[in-house]
């Protein structure tokens, strides 16, 4: 039974060797959905910088499923009662002297076919200030989830303005290019990644009263209010002045939202766009953004510092969450299919929050199932969590709902020996690194011993902690003694007897494989801050210093996103680093530090873009919003799919 569940699990996150109806048709001869009429209109207000906006042209999108980086969303209104077309045949229904609109019920249609993720674009317009229009002023708000042209808990009437635009920006930066260009791929993961996404927005701010928030709606997230005011603020200059020319407040926005080097011509052209860049390059120039004129700050609190400089590190938007048992110690963290984030809480408990960090497991967390001081975790393809006991010479393993299904003293046995890594590999099996006896042992899914009483042999191991399994099903460890470890499953040998050198490498405490097969690993031992790169046949690919720069320090956690970029979490100096998949870096010289980082331990990346870190010392996990790229999720999913650090 274990078996057919896991199979219907895997074909439910992966369309790929799986029958699946595609989310955007349906199979010849089935029954479509069926298609309900318009019930309810859609209102609103636009507002810059507190004004509303008269004569904007408000558009009505859907995230694409045409792949990522394809261009256009999906125009959701057409020819009706109340709409217009302009000059590229795209619909769209103009604010009044008031900045309110209304888009009709027989203006629009959507989520027909399955649930679509919507988000309303209003751009141009005569924003009151020197009596002309302004064909910069951008604003977006994210509806959600639209099923036969029905939304969920809208407000009676949509506030958009450059808080709500921060908002989607962030929310769906995994899936812009544009305001007018968000897209995804036609799998049943990607479709779950970008239904988190769009929620993701709420936790920022409110469609209903266009103003940011301090705390998550589920009361557990602390969110940065002062950050998101000043980005709107930011935006609300441009907005309202006299648009793009010479020498003028947008010009100046467009010339610094985006990366250094960036060509005039790739430059955005309005301040919703202009908001996606920053999500983009949340470290490009950061005192430039944060020194433009800002006029009358229509949105406080906002940020304040010390001179000389007083802004921010960088503009990476992140939450930090309480509850659901984090104990104050998390050690581990993986993400399973629906976006659901899993802790290993070191006072022998596992915490679970869902997608938008509202805690799943109770105040106490997840506990029996032979926890004792529970280290790392990882999920399987039927979203059961898999716990290594450091002191349990065990692991443990809960259900999906936090029931545990291993008995009260973990499953033991197969050389299990102060175990610390823990992966899974295509079949299920899983597989923990013996830190004290320099071995792998392994597991059936249902967790009997595969391994002899001795474990596997490692290779050149000698303190395995870092652990990882390539889409081939080979087993890579990082080891104290500053060697990488190769065990293949078929032969149950090493692939080198002792192990692969070089690359800088220096104490690789975690370790993460690429799309290519690249084995990438987070160089812990003092004076290294380091990563390093080898190849998936274990020849060094970085250099004999490895890839330094990016804020890395005393590096920990590593992963790798879905557009092959390297995130690490630094220990000791409260920061995360991300760097290209050739090994440069991306953030600053001071990393990323939003989101009251606190010695980030371990980091992992989810369907959306969002980028998750436990605090090891602290009693909070951190999200940024929107960093990444979104990936497959969990692991093992992209490992059984030859897809290790894909897009979904």
């Amino acid at each position: 039974m274990r078996c057919a569940w896991r199979l219907l699990a895997f074909c439910t996150a992966l369309s790929t060797g799986c029958s699946l109806t595609p989310i955007s048709s349906h199979q010849p001869g089935s029954t479509p959905h069926p298609v309900a009429a318009n019930t309810k209109p859609l209102k609103g207000m636009v507002h810059g910088g507190q004004q509303p906006i008269q004569g904007a042209s408000v558009y009505l999108f859907a995230l694409s499923t045409g792949g990522y980086g394809q261009p256009s969303a999906s125009l959701l209104l057409s020819t009706g009662p109340d709409t217009m077309e302009d000059a590229n045949g795209l619909y769209y229904v103009t604010t009044n002297s008031t900045g309110g609109f209304t888009i009709g019920v027989g203006d629009y249609s959507c989520g027909q076919s399955g649930p679509q993720q919507v988000y309303l674009y209003s751009v141009g317009g005569n924003p009151q200030v020197g009596g002309s229009d302004n064909s910069a002023a951008g604003v977006m708000a994210v509806l959600g989830q639209c099923v036969s042209n029905s939304f969920s808990g809208l407000p009676a009437s949509v506030q958009m303005n450059e808080v709500t635009t921060v908002a989607a920006a962030y929310a769906l930066a995994g899936y812009a290019s544009d305001a007018k260009d968000m897209s995804g791929s036609n799998t049943a993961l990607a479709a779950t990644g970008m239904a988190n996404a769009a929620l993701s927005a709420t936790n920022l701010a409110s469609i209903a009263t266009g103003q940011a928030l301090s705390t998550t709606p589920a009361g557990n997230g602390t969110v940065p209010v002062n950050e998101i005011n000043t980005l709107a603020d930011i935006l609300a200059a441009c907005i309202n002045s006299s648009g793009p020319g010479p020498d003028t407040a947008c010009t100046d926005l467009f010339s610094t939202a985006t990366a250094d080097g960036t060509p005039a011509g790739l430059q955005p052209t309005d301040t919703a766009t202009a908001a996606i860049h920053i999500a983009h390059n949340p470290g490009a120039n950061v005192a430039a953004l944060y020194d433009l004129p800002t006029t009358t700050a229509p949105f406080q609190p906002i940020l304040t510092g010390t001179s000389p400089y007083n802004g921010p590190n960088d503009w990476t938007i992140a939450i930090a969450y309480t509850g659901g048992g984090l104990s104050g110690y998390p050690q581990g963290i993986a993400i399973d299919g629906q976006g659901n984030v899993w802790t290993a809480d070191y006072e022998s408990s596992i915490t679970e929050l869902n997608t938008l960090g509202a805690p799943l497991s109770p105040s106490t967390g997840y506990t029996g199932g032979g926890l004792d001081y529970p280290y790392r975790i990882a999920i399987d393809l039927s979203g059961d969590a898999w716990v290594t006991n450091e002191y349990g010479y065990s692991l443990s393993e809960f259900g999906s709902s936090g029931t545990p299904l291993s008995p009260s003293t973990g499953y033991t046995g197969g050389g299990l020996d102060y175990p610390l890594g823990i992966a899974i590999d295509a079949s299920g099996h899983v597989w923990a690194g013996n830190y004290t006896e320099a071995t792998f042992s392994e597991f059936s899914s249902s967790g009997g011993a595969i391994s002899g009483s001795s474990g596997d042999p490692g290779g050149g191991l000698e303190g395995p902690e870092g652990i990882a399994v390539d889409t081939s099903g080979d087993v890579w460890a990082g080891d104290s003694n500053s060697k990488l470890s190769e065990f293949n499953t078929s032969t149950g040998m090493p692939v080198s007897p002792t192990g692969y050198t070089g690359g800088g490498m220096n104490y690789p405490i975690s370790i993460a494989i690429d799309r290519n097969g690249n084995v990438w690993t987070a160089n812990y031992n003092s004076g290294a801050n380091s990563i390093s790169e080898f190849s998936s046949s274990g020849t060094p690919v970085s250099g004999s210093g490895g890839y330094t720069g990016g804020g890395l320090q005393y590096p920990d956690g590593i992963a790798i996103d879905g557009a092959g970029n390297v995130w690490v979490a630094n220990l000791t100096n409260a920061t995360i680093s991300e760097f290209s998949s050739s090994g440069m870096p991306i953030s600053g010289s001071g990393g990323y530090t939003s989101g009251d980082l606190y010695t980030p331990y371990q980091i992992e990346i989810d369907g959306s873009g969002n980028v998750w870190v436990v605090n090891s010392d602290e009693t909070y996990v951190t999200e940024f919003v929107g960093a990444a790229t979104p990936v497959v999720t969990p692991l093992v999913a992209g490992v059984a799919n030859n897809a290790l650090g894909a897009r979904p």
